[in-house]
């Protein structure tokens, strides 16, 4: 299949939505197909963002910024459209050219205070006509009025791993932007409880955001300064060590998250999983740790001292081992495929002959 997948968020954009479409594009061309990324995120240097076989070629195509003339000639060679979230922006060739139209929901339509704008109204409507529709999380399928079918997120299972070598020598660790709906100052006043009743573990606090002084003060007014470290922004090998080092992995959004990557990165580098029970978390913690009622201090810190104190049992290896193996990016890709080559017919071919020209469109074209 030659595939058009359109996000505007991408490399060297960071974050959850980013790497998903980098982790799909790649599997995709992995299993044969023939994969150009559109998005609007502008490269910070040489384009580097496409993964690249053992020969040095990369497996994918990234476009940037396209005109509204190659876009259309984009999506007139694909055998199938397919969108990271609903982008109202790249929709309008699909007006002038019949392809199928096949969307991953990564996040909630509509405001971050609920409210439903007429844009979010107009994507919820326009995705009744969708050739497939796919959800990260049960409480997304389930917040859509159009059927979905619920393939959850990759995690880097190339990157996240046990560290057998490091000692884990601290207790918690947060990973995430310091940004109010992802809770670090929930965390911190459940530190704050624990305190007085004694139990008095270590936190690092892993990433950056306009909360980091904020948190600051509030780190110091509780008197903690000597048991929470803010590590700033943290990747790569550099992160599986920071995680190899700690015990508990802590999400406490306010937010009802989409999913939570972090969760299982976090459980591949041996971690225990505490996080919010709203959204689609609960998913990605599965059945390696507990969650809490978002924005529940007391319960979060009941939570942590039982989790700490060995009274809950942590899950058997063998069943976290198998709820990470549900989420390789092979895996997921895979099913992600199945569900295309169903948009498609199974009796299409692999992807259409090259062109003399790769965005040539034929004079019957629009």
């Amino acid at each position: 299949m030659n595939l058009l997948l359109y996000s505007p968020a991408f490399a060297p954009s960071v974050g959850g939505l980013e790497s998903v479409v980098a982790m799909l594009a790649e599997g995709f061309a992995r299993a044969g197909h023939r994969v150009t990324v559109v998005t609007t995120t502008p490269a910070d240097g040489p384009d580097r963002s496409a993964a690249s076989d053992r020969e040095g070629s990369a497996l994918y195509r990234v476009v940037r910024n396209p005109g509204p003339l190659r876009l259309l000639r984009l999506v007139h060679r694909c055998d199938v459209f397919f969108q990271a979230n609903v982008s109202l922006k790249g929709l309008w060739p699909l007006l002038l050219l019949r392809r199928p139209w096949v969307v991953s929901h990564h996040s909630w339509y509509c405001q971050s205070d609920g409210r439903i704008t007429w844009r979010d109204r107009l994507k919820r409507r326009l995705l009744r006509r969708a050739a497939a529709s796919i959800a990260v999380s049960r409480a997304v399928a389930d917040d859509l009025d159009t059927p979905s079918v619920v393939i959850e997120n990759p995690y880097r299972d190339d990157l996240f791993r046990r560290l057998p070598e490091i000692p884990r020598d601290r207790e918690l660790v947060f990973l995430g932007r310091l940004v109010s709906d992802k809770g670090c100052d929930l965390l911190l006043e459940a530190l704050g409880r624990l305190d007085a009743r004694g139990v008095r573990p270590r936190l690092t606090l892993v990433g950056t955001g306009p909360e980091e002084a904020p948190l600051r003060r509030r780190i110091t007014a509780l008197g903690l300064d000597d048991r929470v470290e803010l590590a700033g922004r943290a990747g790569g090998e550099a992160l599986v060590r920071v995680l190899n080092r700690h015990r508990v992995l802590v999400a406490p959004s306010r937010y009802n998250e989409p999913f939570g990557i972090v969760a299982l990165e976090g459980l591949a580098c041996g971690c225990l999983a505490v996080g919010s029970a709203g959204g689609g978390l609960a998913d990605a913690i599965g059945p390696g740790g507990w969650v809490f009622p978002n924005g529940d201090v007391d319960a979060l810190a009941d939570l942590l001292e039982a989790v700490l104190d060995g009274r809950l049992a942590p899950p058997a290896p063998e069943v976290v081992a198998g709820h990470l193996a549900r989420h390789t990016r092979t895996v997921v890709s895979g099913r992600y495929l199945e569900v295309l080559r169903q948009v498609v017919g199974e009796s299409a071919p692999p992807g259409r002959p090259e062109r003399t020209s790769e965005d040539s469109v034929p004079p019957s074209a629009p």
